[in-house]
């Protein structure tokens, strides 16, 4: 079989990116292992996050690194065996992550993050997902006065970038949230934001509409795929696939296909997990909640209310260790009334991440005909149509939308 671009991945990138081809006059084989949206497009808070114009730096003041040096935080935990392998990708970070470099980071990744909402919507049209996303915002609750103090003083940074927010007292944010507890005194509602109640749904509803309009999704391994004499050539189960081009939409398993082919990039995954629970009696939770200060996120999702946590590095394929979550669900009952959780074990997830803050989008430098798309940290899900739209405006040679010099996968051996 013959096609003219292979898609490897079907989380929200590679379907983005499948869909955006397709519109071009493409033809395209989305290939994965599972089906769509059921790994990192799935465990997220759902949150197509217009607002974090910057991205997340390293904490650079000794209050917060030694907090997280004894590895105790809800917000961070790593594995101590873990930590002599990922130390130096963490000083890269933290190097990243000084003022001067963090704000090249920001720059670059502004026109993206401002592009999301509307490249979100244009495929909610077309797949007639309306359902599966909302435009009321998220709330990021804080029960102290110092830290409801320093929300409210990076959302009134935000008018530099013509972010929206809310700024409420006790009594706006118990209006707005009723079955919120006393412990948190007030909030900051960034209302530019879009959420998803089901991000792994909206992921299978844009993978339908890409069916629906001729693509193929078949099942097969990235691992087999390999350069031929006329393109890249990859193992399904209903035969091998052959094509002029192809790309990698990996997510944090890109490496095992990018570094066999000799490239060297330092792609890290940054771990996470969360559980489903059923709302107490009568209780609603209408928007995300970031507990500013307990370092967890509370969504509302169609499966119940998703206790999301923070980051845990440890080893990709090592045993699920959610010691995070179980630290966060007493601090989650303090502030909402959860009843009893709808699955027995908490589902893991992996963001890939690189130590600039920025993803890799793009041509492959030495092999013609392939694409990268990975390494959104923390952002995939927010990002998987804009970087769809952006890498298909490359491959069809367009004039991308945005400036892509940022993005090359050669900026790491050039730096």
């Amino acid at each position: 079989m013959r096609t003219d671009v292979i898609v490897m991945g079907a989380g929200i990138i590679g379907v983005s990116i499948a869909l955006h081809l397709q519109k071009r006059g493409r033809e395209v084989v989305l290939v994965d292992r599972k089906a769509a949206g059921e790994e990192t497009s799935y465990g997220n808070a759902g949150l197509i996050e217009r607002a974090s114009i910057a991205p997340y730096a390293f904490p650079r003041d000794i209050g917060s690194l030694l907090k997280y040096g004894f590895n105790t935080s809800t917000e961070v935990r790593y594995h101590p065996s873990f930590l002599p392998k990922i130390a130096p990708w963490l000083f890269r970070y933290w190097w990243h992550s000084a003022p001067s470099r963090h704000a090249l980071a920001t720059r670059a990744m502004r026109p993206l993050i401002e592009r999301c909402v509307e490249a979100h919507a244009e495929l909610v049209a077309d797949a007639g997902a309306t359902p599966l996303m909302r435009r009321n915002g998220w709330i990021k609750a804080a029960r102290t006065q110092a830290s409801l103090d320093r929300e409210i003083a990076e959302a009134k940074a935000y008018a530099e970038y013509g972010i929206a927010c809310e700024i409420l007292d006790s009594a706006d944010l118990h209006a707005r949230e009723p079955h919120l507890g006393e412990a948190v005194i007030g909030a900051v509602h960034l209302t530019d934001p879009a959420t998803s109640p089901d991000p792994g749904g909206l992921t299978k509803a844009y993978a339908d509409l890409f069916v629906r309009r001729g693509g193929r999704f078949l099942s097969g391994d990235a691992k087999t795929l390999e350069a031929v004499a006329n393109g890249w050539q990859v193992s399904t189960q209903e035969g091998a696939i052959t094509a002029q081009e192809t790309v990698l939409a990996l997510g944090p398993w890109s490496n095992d296909v990018f570094e066999r082919l000799g490239y060297r990039m330092p792609l890290a995954v940054k771990r996470g997990y969360h559980k489903h629970y059923a709302p107490d009696g009568n209780a609603v939770l209408n928007h995300p909640v970031l507990d500013v200060d307990g370092g967890f996120v509370m969504a509302p999702m169609n499966r119940g209310v998703r206790l999301t946590t923070g980051i845990e590095f440890a080893p990709r394929e090592a045993p699920k260790t959610p010691t995070q979550l179980a630290a966060c669900e007493p601090l989650a009952r303090e502030i909402f009334p959860l009843g009893e959780p709808v699955e027995d074990a908490p589902w893991m997830g992996l963001r890939p991440c690189f130590p600039d803050m920025r993803p890799v989008i793009g041509p492959a430098p030495r092999h013609a005909g392939m694409w990268f798309a990975f390494g959104h940290n923390h952002h995939g899900f927010t990002l998987g149509p804009i970087t769809g739209r952006i890498l298909a405006q490359m491959m069809t040679g367009e004039t991308p939308e945005v400036e892509t010099e940022w993005f090359r996968a050669d900026r790491f051996r050039r730096a």
